[in-house]
């Protein structure tokens, strides 16, 4: 699900559904992305519910995941992500708020509020799971850049 590409600078772009899923890998409620445009500056965000995810055997579970991604003309962009009640494979995981918090699971890892700024704008994956050489999996991606 993405908004796609703002039309000019006071614009705005959403998208929702109630509910998505992929059979026997995830399962997720309320998904929501929105991007907003202003003259000198883009806010990008997009969240879920009720994350059930597996991802080479490995079960990754979080009632609530959110990335926001910022960018303006002229300043170097930000980012952050939500991340609630987060637990791998049944155990519950400290989600700090660092930028690229990285877990090690059997085979990969997790990247908790991954992020990319540069000069034309700001990525965030909230999560983000790989399983070396065989899955890649990102949960809720903002992206925001002015041109």
């Amino acid at each position: 699900m993405a908004t796609g590409t703002l039309g000019g600078a006071g614009d705005a772009r959403d998208a929702s559904l109630v509910t998505g899923s992929l059979s026997s890998v995830l399962s997720a409620e309320v998904l929501n992305a929105v991007t907003i445009g202003w003259p000198d500056q883009v806010i990008s965000q997009a969240s879920l519910a009720n994350l059930a995810l597996t991802v080479g055997g490995t079960g990754i579970s979080a009632d609530f995941v959110m990335a926001t991604a910022t960018a303006s003309a002229g300043a170097v962009g930000s980012g952050s992500s939500l991340i609630d009640n987060l637990s791998i494979n049944g155990a519950s995981v400290e989600v700090t708020g660092d930028a690229n918090q990285t877990i090690a699971i059997p085979g990969g890892q997790v990247v908790l509020n991954e992020q990319v700024v540069s000069a034309s704008g700001t990525s965030v994956n909230a999560l983000h799971a790989t399983i070396f050489g065989v899955t890649d999996v990102v949960v809720a991606s903002a992206d925001a850049g002015i041109q």
